[in-house]
């Protein structure tokens, strides 16, 4: 799952995975929109649910910062291009076409 918020000319990313080991992890990504300023934060997680619970934190966290969520996609080829272009040079990983 790959969520965006955005305010003004920064985002904020949060992408839930499993890696290769199969082991859950929740990404998260922050800056400066259209460059590599920002940062970045992995988090291990038990379990889908547990991420659940924490990508709501952030939903929460960042709502109160006045950012607004425009993009949620199940996989990344869902993202629609033109938004797949402007995240190329923000976040650590390529989405899968």
């Amino acid at each position: 799952m790959i969520i965006r918020w955005e305010k003004d000319q920064d985002y904020y990313l949060v992408y839930v995975h499993q890696d290769m080991f199969g082991d859950w992890l929740v990404t998260r990504a922050w800056g400066l929109t259209g460059t590599q300023y920002g940062g970045l934060k992995h988090t291990l997680v038990g379990s889908p649910e547990e991420a659940a619970v924490l990508v709501d934190d952030v939903r929460h966290i960042q709502e109160s910062r006045g950012f607004r969520k425009v993009l949620e996609a199940r996989q990344a080829n869902e993202i629609p291009t033109d938004l797949r272009d402007t995240m190329q040079g923000e976040i650590p990983f390529q989405p899968k076409s």
